[in-house]
Order: C-alpha cells, then structure tokens, then sequence
C-alpha cells in the first residue's frame, strides 16, 4: 500500500515536513512512502537569487513525480509553501495538468491530506490548505486532516503551526526558521493517520 507524499519546497521547510509524513507512512505495517517533487518552474537565475540553489541540493535527489505516480497510489498527501493565502505556482500548474486523471475518475475514494508553510504565524496556512481541498474533492477524493487526536494541537506553549486541516509551519520572514519538534510531530502523526486510513479503505468490503 503506497503513499504517495508529492510537495514543492523552496527553502527546504515543506521538504523537512514531507521527510517527517514519510516517517510516519513507515509505521503502519504494510504502508510504503513514496517522496516526490513537483517541477520547478522558476529559472535557476531566479532561484540563486532567491538564495535557493544551495538549498534545494538538498532535496534534488528526490525524483519529480508523473501523474502515473497518482494514479497507482494508495493515498496522496501534498505539501506546498502558502503563496498569499493558496498553493504554490509549481503545484498549482501540476495539478491543471491533471485532467486526464479527472476524466478517468483515476483519483476518486484516495485518501488525500494537506500540509503547508508561511512567512508568518498568520499568513494563510489554513486558507491554503481549505482551497487545496477544493481541489482532491473534485478529484473524488476522500480529504484527510490532522485530528486533535495529534496531542501537540492542543499545547499554547509556544508558537507552532498546525490545524485541523493539516500540519504547517512558520519559515521566518527570512526563511532564517526551522520547524519545531510540534510541527515535524503532527506531520508524522499525519503520516500514519493517512496510511491507517488508506489501509482501510483498500480493504474489501
């Protein structure tokens, strides 16, 4: 049973959530991950200017994904940067070449779930991952969230991300952040509350 965790990362933060949800994938018996990319759409002198190209290196070795690679998969989980309030441009114009899966009915009953990043405590984390819904539902999808089954939503301690909609972070205004031991735990408890799902639901009635 495979998931298949498919995330664009600019500055490695979606990357080190998207590492954490295959982690926690890999507790469930029988749960395979499957770590993919979305292509880059930004040219590299963009992205040197952005002060990205080191970072990325880190990531580069993770394959970009097919849209054979949805199909054939269990359960999907996606992972974008918060693009004022909404998905990224790199996933955004991945998923409008996903029409031929539309048509085929190739994504409906696949558990899907949601995870995401921004600059800022409030800067549209839940907005982004509300709208990405909008888009597995037309795909038929079943959408998965973090429940506060995940402990970590519950504690005011400190300044975390996650929601009931999905695990997220904060990068910084400088991208200078990394993601808490909160938010790197509810992206593996979303690991395995998708796989346990997707499990589930690959049962025979």
């Amino acid at each position: 049973m495979t998931v298949l965790i498919l995330f664009y990362s600019l500055y490695g933060h979606i990357y080190r959530l998207a590492e954490k949800v295959a982690d926690g994938v890999q507790e469930v018996p029988g749960a395979i991950p499957l770590l993919r990319r979305v292509p880059e759409t930004l040219s590299s002198s963009v992205l040197e200017k952005l002060g990205a190209c080191e970072i990325q290196k880190h990531f580069a070795h993770i394959p970009e994904s097919s849209y054979e690679e949805l199909a054939s998969a269990d359960a999907i989980v996606f992972g974008t940067p918060t693009r004022f309030g909404n998905m990224c441009g790199q996933m955004s114009q991945f998923l409008d070449g996903t029409g031929s899966l539309w048509a085929q009915g190739a994504l409906v009953g696949k558990a899907g779930a949601v995870f995401t990043s921004s600059t800022t405590q409030h800067g549209g984390q839940e907005s982004t991952i509300l709208s990405f819904h909008t888009t597995l539902l037309h795909h038929g999808m079943i959408v998965v969230g973090l429940p506060y089954t995940f402990h970590g939503q519950k504690d005011l301690s400190e300044i975390s991300g996650g929601s009931p909609y999905g695990p997220s972070t904060i990068a910084g205004l400088h991208n200078e952040r990394v993601p808490s031991k909160a938010d790197l735990d509810g992206a593996m408890f979303l690991g395995s509350h998708i796989a346990t799902i997707a499990m589930k639901l690959s049962k025979p009635l």
